[in-house]
C-alpha cells in the first residue's frame, strides 16, 4: 500500500557517504570535574608517595646552598668577604636569598608542601592501621597446598582435639587467631605496619619541630674583642634574627665577658699552619646579679645558658691604634677588628674611621699580617700566629659620609668624599707611627689583641627534633625487621579413624627471607604436639595433577599437591597467582 508520505520519501535523493559522515553523532563529552573535583585531584596528587619523595628531594636540594655559601645567620663576616671577593655575583645571590636560605620564601614553600603531603599521608594511614589492628585474620584458604609453604601429616587425635592443641600453640607464639569449622587462621607481624606508621609520624613531627624553632627560636651573632663583654639584648648583638613570635623581652637575660683567647697551630711538617685547638676562657652571669661563673669556650663545646647555646665560630686579630688629630687631641685609642681574607695565614683587612678628627675627618684602610715576610717585594703572612706582626695602612682625609641616610658597614670605607693623603704605605711594627701631612695628625700602631665570633642560638624545637629523629630511625628499623606472616591449619577426619592435618604458611613481606625456617620449626612442633605421622608423597590422582590440588574433602585420597613427606616445610617458590586466589577466597 502506497501513501502520500511513502511517495514523498521515495522521491528523496539517496544519502552519499559524505552526508553520512557529516551526520554522525558527536562523541559524548566526559564529565567536568568542577572546582571540588579539581581540589580533590590536587589533594590526592599532593598526598601521594611520589609527590612526598619529590618534595623531600627538593628540600634536600634547597639546603645545599646553605651549606656551600656563607649564611647571614651564622657567619655575617664571611658574607661580607664574599661581597668583596665577588662584587658582581654576590648581589644576584642575595636577591635569590641564597645568603639566608633557611628563611627564604621558596624554602618555606617547599617545607610547608612537604609538611602537608606527609600529614595527608599519615592521617589516613593511622585510621587504616587502627582498623586493621582490630581485624581478625582471614579465614583459612580451602587449599593450603597452594600456599608457598605447606606440610601435611596424619594424627590419631580427634579433629576438635587437634584444633584445640594447634590454637593453643599458635596463641602461645603470639599469633592472633580466628577459628572456624575445621580450620584455624593465625597472623602476626602487625608491628611492621606500626613501625611504618611511627616512621611517618616521626618524620612529620621532625618537620613540626623545625617549625617550632623558626617561630619561637632566634639566632644572633656577636663579635667580641678580648676584654669586652655583652648582654643578650637585641641592641647589644651585631646580628639578630628573631622567630615570628619572639620579642625583645623573650631573650634570656645572660651576659658574657671574654677574658682571653688562645690558639695553637702545627709548627712543622705537612700539616703546617693547621690549627690544633682554640680556647676562649670567659665569665658569664645567667641574669643580672647572679653569681659569676667561668667557662672555657671551644669548638663544638658550646656554652649552654638557660637553654641558649653559645658557639665559637671564628676568630681573628684586632690591631690597636692611637690617633691624634691636627688639634693635638686623641680622637681614637683602641682595637679595631680586622676580618681574615685568608684562613690559613690569617691575613686580615680592616678600616679605621675617625669622624671627630679635625680639621678633617680621617679614614684608614689596611692589612694586618700576623707573621710578615717579604716574598718578591710583596708582604705576606707566613703563619697564622702573631710571630712578627705588621700592619700597613692607606690614609684618607675628607668627609666619611657617615651622616647620610644609609648606614655604613664598620668593615668598609666609603672613599667618595675622601682624598688619599700622600703618605707612602709602609709596614708598621707595634709602637711605630706615621705622621699625616698638612697637619692632619698622627697614627700610632700600639699593638694587637684578638677577637672571637660567637653564634647565639635558641631553638626550643631542638630536643623534639632529636626525639623525632630517633623515633623515625626506630620505626624504619622495625618496619624492616618485622615480617607480616600468616599460618593456617585445616583438619579433616579420615575414613580409617585418624585425622589429616594440613599446615600452610604465607609471608606477606619476607624480602630478606627467614620465614621458611620459622615455618619448618612450627610444622615440626605441630607434628610433635599431635604425635603425627608424615604422609607418603604421592602423585595427584586426577589428570593434569599439577594444575589442581586435591581438596581436603577427598577422604582417603587426601594428599596435598607436592606436600612434604616429613614435617619439613615445602619451600617451593611462591606462586603469586595462586596466592592471590587463596587470599581472595579468604
Amino acid at each position: 500500500m502506497t501513501t502520500a508520505e511513502d511517495d514523498a520519501l521515495t522521491t528523496l535523493p539517496p544519502y552519499s557517504d559524505a552526508d553520512l559522515s557529516d551526520r554522525e553523532a558527536p562523541a559524548p563529552a566526559g564529565p567536568r570535574l568542577g572546582v571540588l573535583g579539581w581540589l580533590r585531584w590536587t589533594w590526592r596528587q599532593l598526598t601521594s608517595m611520589r609527590t612526598a619523595l619529590i618534595l623531600l628531594f627538593l628540600l634536600a636540594l634547597a639546603s645545599v646552598p646553605g651549606s656551600v655559601l656563607p649564611q647571614e645567620g651564622t657567619d655575617p663576616a664571611a658574607v661580607s668577604q664574599y661581597y668583596t671577593a665577588h662584587p658582581g655575583l654576590a648581589p644576584l645571590l642575595n636577591d635569590l636569598s641564597l645568603f639566608n636560605v633557611f628563611s627564604a620564601p621558596w624554602f618555606a614553600a617547599t617545607y610547608l608542601l612537604l609538611f602537608a603531603s606527609l600529614a595527608g599521608c599519615v592521617l589516613p594511614r593511622t585510621v587504616r592501621l587502627v582498623g586493621q589492628a582490630r581485624q581478625l585474620p582471614p579465614r583459612a584458604p580451602r587449599n593450603l597446598a597452594r600456599l608457598p609453604f605447606s606440610a601435611s601429616y596424619v594424627t590419631q587425635q580427634q579433629p576438635e582435639q587437634a584444633m584445640a592443641a594447634a590454637s593453643k600453640l599458635l596463641s602461645r607464639r603470639h599469633y592472633r587467631l580466628q577459628t572456624g569449622d575445621g580450620w584455624v587462621s593465625a597472623e602476626k607481624g602487625y608491628l611492621r605496619e606500626v613501625g611504618n606508621l611511627i616512621f611517618h609520624i616521626a618524620l612529620l613531627a621532625l618537620l613540626f619541630s623545625v617549625g617550632i624553632g623558626g617561630i619561637w627560636g632566634y639566632k644572633a651573632n656577636r663579635l667580641l674583642i678580648v676584654g669586652q663583654g655583652f648582654a643578650n639584648t637585641p641592641t647589644d648583638l651585631d646580628v639578630f634574627h628573631p622567630g615570628r613570635l619572639v620579642g625583645p623581652s623573650d631573650l634570656q637575660p645572660f651576659s658574657i665577658n671574654l677574658q682571653s683567647f688562645q690558639a695553637k697551630y702545627v709548627t712543622s711538617g705537612p700539616q703546617l699552619d693547621q690549627p690544633i685547638s682554640y680556647a676562649a676562657p670567659l665569665t658569664y652571669r645567667t641574669a643580672p646579679g647572679a653569681p659569676l661563673r667561668h667557662y672555657t669556650l671551644q669548638v663544638n663545646h658550646p656554652l649552654v645558658v638557660d637553654s641558649v647555646s653559645v658557639y665559637l665560630i671564628g676568630h681573628g686579630y684586632a690591631p690597636e691604634f692611637k690617633i691624634t688629630d691636627g688639634t693635638g687631641h686623641v680622637q681614637f685609642d683602641g682595637p679595631v677588628p680586622f676580618i681574615p681574607v685568608d684562613q690559613l695565614s690569617l691575613t686580615s683587612e680592616g678600616v679605621i674611621k675617625v669622624p671627630d678628627a679635625k680639621p678633617a675627618q680621617l679614614g684608614f684602610a689596611g692589612i694586618f699580617l700576623p707573621t710578615a715576610v717579604d716574598v718578591n717585594g710583596e708582604l705576606q703572612s707566613a703563619f697564622p700566629a702573631a710571630l712578627f706582626p705588621r700592619v700597613s695602612l692607606v690614609s684618607y682625609a675628607g668627609n666619611l659620609g657617615m651622616d647620610g641616610p644609609v648606614a655604613q658597614s664598620v668593615y668598609q670605607l666609603d672613599t667618595k668624599g675622601l682624598h688619599q693623603l700622600p703618605v707612602a704605605p709602609r709596614p708598621l711594627a707595634p709602637g711605630q707611627s706615621i705622621k699625616l701631612p698638612d697637619g692632619d695628625g698622627t697614627l700610632t700602631f700600639t699593638g694587637y689583641t684578638q677577637w672571637v665570633s660567637l653564634a647565639i642560638t635558641y631553638d626550643p624545637g631542638q630536643l623534639p627534633a632529636l626525639i623525632s629523629g630517633i623515633l623515625a630511625l626506630l620505626g624504619l628499623i622495625l618496619s624492616f625487621l618485622v615480617r607480616r606472616r600468616r599460618v593456617f591449619v585445616r583438619v579433616q577426619p579420615r575414613a580409617d579413624g585418624g585425622t589429616a592435618v594440613v599446615v600452610g604458611g604465607l609471608a606477606r613481606s619476607d624480602a630478606a627471607g627467614g620465614f621458611e625456617a620459622e615455618f619448618t620449626d612450627l610444622a615440626q612442633q605441630f607434628l610433635d604436639l599431635h604425635d603425627g605421622t608424615a604422609l607418603p608423597e604421592a602423585a595427584d590422582p586426577r589428570p593434569g595433577g599439577d594444575d589442581e590440588a586435591a581438596d581436603v574433602s577427598s577422604g582417603d585420597e587426601f594428599v596435598p599437591r607436592k606436600s612434604a613427606v616429613t614435617a619439613q616445610a615445602r619451600a617451593a617458590g611462591p606462586d603469586p597467582a595462586s596466592a592471590g586466589r587463596e587470599e581472595s577466597e579468604a
